[in-house]
């Protein structure tokens, strides 16, 4: 006979709500959760009174509804040789096998929970130290490990208390042992759990603290990096004497905010020297165009002669035409007024009914490479090697989209760099149902534009000059939380370029890829579905990027603020003021 490894929860006529007595799904790997957990089944009980074993039951009851694992041959055999006594025991079945109960087993099930090195060898040796704020910051962080091995010793309390409690109420062990002699057992064993039940709920108070001051200290790193820059302005223009005092007092105190407000300012001609993406290759056929507008310029696509893509100006050097609202004859782009051709590099090479000329509009250098269409607007000259936008190996590309929208890029990639705003804002769609949780981090390395969001599994990168990659854990809908994006078995990666079209607006192409469900990208019009499925959590975020950038046009600091969840996106400010500045080498880069 197979026997199920079961979970154990209580409702009792009194006293505890039977609401609160059911489990919640949540991840068990996680000791913060465990901590919740024990302090959420736990409650105060009242000590046994002399000669009601009722009372001793309720109270051991309340213990093992901690929801550790007993068998299921044991709850039948309780609950029917108990069956007199007030409040139910309901049993919740999970994977498992008979053997695996043995001890030895049950060593390996709670061995990777229990099994963690004492930090306490590894404490930073700082005291009676002044300490910078990284230095800070790091003990902050041993404050974490600290209360997180605390807490596990505690936990373990906790199940070898729960062993001895499965121990007493064998059926086996009631054969022999008298009515008086499982009371005083038990009455010692409630004892117990009341001392380890305060324990857990100290362990719970500190790491909450240290979870604080982890918080505190992220956000001084941060505020750091604002301080250094206002630090090099300040000391780039030499003050003067009626001054001096208050620069002075300026650089002691600066504000921890970034200036992003008052009417977009024309793009900065360093911001034009990168490689950008421009369009998806299937969506450029032969004799077909695509317009588009590049930091407030407008240029058209198209293929030559020999299939690869060119980007000419899109207005005709004759009468300033639309060349886009012409036709690709042959590999050129005839204009609708009076038919003049231009091949890929701008040069015209047909004018029909008059002599020709040696015309030439502007042309821009043009690739094509794994899939998607990029040009250099910039002055200097074009790197030879452009950035990999593809998915990780695995993925399969579902939906390609591409929109214009109202909004600076700026913003727009603010708004992307940024996921603590989902449980709030994308309410309707994929984030519905989402918990919010008390303390988000996105933990990067000290120089690095890439990193990963606590607790949801969701990697992200700022890929520059304007683009943002994500691969995002799936392991069930609206439940995100508690697991790496390496746990995770099933993944969504996106792909988000914001080009500056113009100070208003911003040409947004996104690319889905899945490592799972290959057969939904033969599903007839399915990309009409994930278009929709975009445009609705799109439209969460324009309402309130569109109302953030008219209150910054009026002269709001969008970036007033900054916390330690910002971390992604300040830097994302940080870099594009240094391009804009000229500085070498740019912060946070990487060779590509």
């Amino acid at each position: 006979m197979t026997l199920i490894s079961t979970f154990i929860h209580v409702a009792f006529h009194k006293g505890l709500p039977r609401s609160r007595a059911t489990p919640t799904p949540y991840p068990t790997k996680s000791p913060l959760f465990l901590l919740t957990l024990l302090s959420f089944f736990l409650p105060p009980s009242p000590p046994p009174q002399n000669g009601s074993f009722e009372n001793a039951m309720t109270a051991i009851a309340a213990a093992v509804a901690l929801s550790l694992p007993i068998s299921l041959c044991d709850s039948y055999k309780v609950s029917k040789k108990f069956q007199g006594v007030k409040g139910g025991f309901g049993v919740f079945a999970v994977l498992g096998e008979a053997n695996s109960l043995g001890p030895s087993d049950k060593k390996s099930l709670w061995g990777t929970l229990f099994d963690v090195e004492d930090p306490r060898s590894k404490a930073p040796q700082c005291k009676g130290r002044f300490l910078d704020v990284y230095q800070a910051l790091e003990l902050a962080r041993y404050d974490i490990q600290y209360c997180d091995w605390r807490a596990r010793q505690d936990l373990r309390t906790i199940v070898l208390l729960h062993e001895k409690v499965v121990e007493v109420l064998n059926p086996l062990a009631r054969e022999y042992k008298s009515i008086g002699t499982m009371k005083k057992e038990l009455a010692e064993l409630q004892g117990e759990l009341a001392q380890a039940h305060k324990q857990v709920h100290i362990s719970e108070a500190r790491v909450s603290a240290a979870l604080d001051k982890l918080a505190y200290m992220e956000e001084l790193v941060n505020g750091k990096l604002l301080e250094d820059r206002t630090k090099m302005e300040s000391s780039i223009a030499a003050p003067s004497s009626s001054t001096s005092t208050q620069s002075m007092d300026t650089m002691k105190r600066p504000r921890k905010s970034l200036d992003v407000s008052g009417p977009v300012q024309p793009y900065h001609p360093r911001l034009k020297n990168f490689w950008y993406p421009v369009a998806f290759s299937t969506d450029l056929k032969d004799e077909t165009m695509i317009p588009i507008d590049c930091f407030e310029e407008p240029w058209v696509l198209f293929r030559g002669k020999d299939g690869n893509p060119g980007c000419i100006q899109n207005t005709c050097a004759h009468r300033a035409c639309p060349l886009h609202l012409g036709s690709v004859n042959e590999g050129r782009i005839q204009c609708p007024y009076h038919g003049w051709e231009y091949t890929t590099d701008g040069k015209c090479e047909k004018m029909p009914s008059t002599r020709l000329l040696n015309v030439k509009i502007k042309s821009l250098p043009c690739l094509e490479q794994e899939g998607m269409i990029w040009i250099w607007p910039g002055d200097d000259p074009p790197t030879t090697t452009l950035p990999s936008l593809q998915p990780p190996s695995g993925f399969v590309i579902h939906a390609e989209i591409v929109m214009e929208l109202p909004v600076e890029h700026g913003l727009l990639l603010d708004n992307l760099l940024d996921l603590a705003h989902a449980p709030f804002t994308h309410t309707s769609t994929f984030a519905k149902g989402w918990t919010v949780p008390s303390l988000v981090k996105f933990l990067t390395p000290a120089s690095g534009l890439q990193g990963y969001w606590d607790p949801y599994p969701i990697d992200m990168e700022f890929q520059p000059p304007c683009m943002v990659l994500s691969t995002i854990g799936i392991s069930k809908p609206g439940k995100l939380e508690g697991q790496s994006t390496k746990e995770c078995t099933t993944h969504l990666h996106q792909l988000h370029v914001c080009l500056p079209s113009s100070r208003n607006k911003t040409r947004l192409l996104y690319r889905m890829s899945l490592d799972f469900a290959p057969l939904l990208k033969h599903i007839p019009f399915m990309h009409y579905l994930w278009r929709h499925f975009a445009e609705q959590v799109l439209n969460e975020d324009l309402r309130l990027v569109i109302g953030q950038q008219e209150r910054m046009i009026n002269g709001a600091n969008v970036w007033n603020w900054p916390v330690a969840y910002d971390k992604l996106g300040v830097r994302y400010r940080l870099w594009r003021d240094a391009v804009e500045r000229g500085s070498k080498p740019l912060p946070f880069s990487k060779p590509i």
